[in-house]
């Protein structure tokens, strides 16, 4: 391992040690849930990794279980029976995820608090990461990929609409089903898929092309209020129900946290999985059971709020490396490459 690689590694436990210092300090617990699990989140663009449990060998029927991919579930059902502030450093799991940014087994900081929403949670968030960038050495600014990235605070807060309007000019909001914001955005010259494909595949051909790399180069950028059919654990906005309380955190063009309020109502969130199970139906892709636990602590939920961090991605940001190979030891990309 060449010397740079081992000190970008050094650094990394740094960060996530100045991660938990700064959530013990907040008044958070550091929780520990389990990695497999008997439903794994119903993203319907997330594959999960697939085993079998055996009570006992040589059983008839092995009982299917799944790595999760996120604590979640699991974090949500602890604030129903009384926590109020919890946080847990897990290894998650995502199937077919293999890129410059991505890694099928990566390291995710996830926390919940109550009482609280997306507001509080992107300031506890924000607090979080200046003391990790300050821990690697960063006091005012971070030069990321050629740029200088200010850390004044706050950082900054723009909506998703603002956002596609000033990157892609497109009003999103105007443009409520699939087939006039894919005449939209080919007026403006995008390309994006044909029919059948989803509202939200349009607009995602769009995001990732021409919004994404634009977030957050000249300060951290808090992307806020999604629309409501792209939050499915999210409550929405009581003042704007066509969007909901959900956040997901930029630097540089990387995307590091994705959080929200969180939605308390069971059967609406019984609903939303529903459709998801669907949609991953017609897609193709296998249909994962519900977690009747998780549903019936969803209707138990305080007032309350989460995220999810890349601890990976934070360490690439906070050491300039180009790719998620650069901060992990052993990345899927050299460890299962053919020999």
């Amino acid at each position: 391992m060449d010397a740079r690689k081992a000190s970008r590694i050094r650094l990394r436990r740094r960060i996530v040690r100045t991660a938990c210092s700064a959530l013990d300090a907040l008044g958070y617990d550091e929780v520990e849930t389990p990695l497999l699990v008997r439903a794994p989140g119903q993203e319907p663009a997330v594959e999960a990794f697939a085993t079998r449990f055996v009570p006992e060998m040589g059983a008839p029927a092995p009982r299917p279980l799944w790595l999760h991919t996120s604590p979640e579930y699991a974090m949500k059902r602890l604030l129903a029976d009384g926590w109020r502030r919890v946080y847990q450093v897990c290894k998650v799991f995502r199937n077919g995820e293999v890129s410059a940014t991505h890694n099928p087994e990566f390291a995710m900081l996830e926390l919940y608090r109550t009482p609280g929403g997306y507001r509080e949670i992107m300031d506890d968030l924000e607090h979080v990461c200046l003391a990790c960038a300050r821990a690697a050495g960063h006091l005012e600014s971070i030069q990321y990929r050629g740029r200088t990235i200010d850390l004044s605070e706050p950082f900054e807060r723009l909506t998703v609409r603002d956002a596609m309007l000033r990157h892609a000019g497109l009003d999103v909001a105007a443009l409520a089903d699939a087939g006039a914001l894919r005449a939209a955005a080919r007026s403006a010259r995008f390309h994006v898929p044909d029919e059948p494909a989803s509202w939200e595949d349009v607009f995602f051909s769009v995001f990732l092309s021409a919004v994404e790399p634009r977030l957050g180069m000249e300060r951290p950028t808090f992307l806020v209020d999604w629309p409501a059919r792209m939050a499915s654990l999210a409550r929405l906005r009581a003042d704007d129900p066509s969007v909901a309380e959900r956040f997901e955190l930029y630097a540089g063009g990387l995307e590091l946290a994705n959080g929200f309020t969180e939605l308390d109502d069971a059967g609406e969130q019984r609903a939303r999985f529903l459709a998801e199970q669907e949609e991953r139906r017609r897609a193709g892709r296998e249909v994962y059971p519900l977690d009747e636990r998780f549903l019936e602590a969803v209707g138990r939920l305080p007032p309350s709020g989460g995220v999810a961090l890349g601890l990976d991605r934070l360490t690439m940001l906070l050491t300039g490396a180009e790719t998620i190979a650069e901060v992990l030891l052993f990345p899927a990309v050299e460890e299962w490459a053919e020999r």
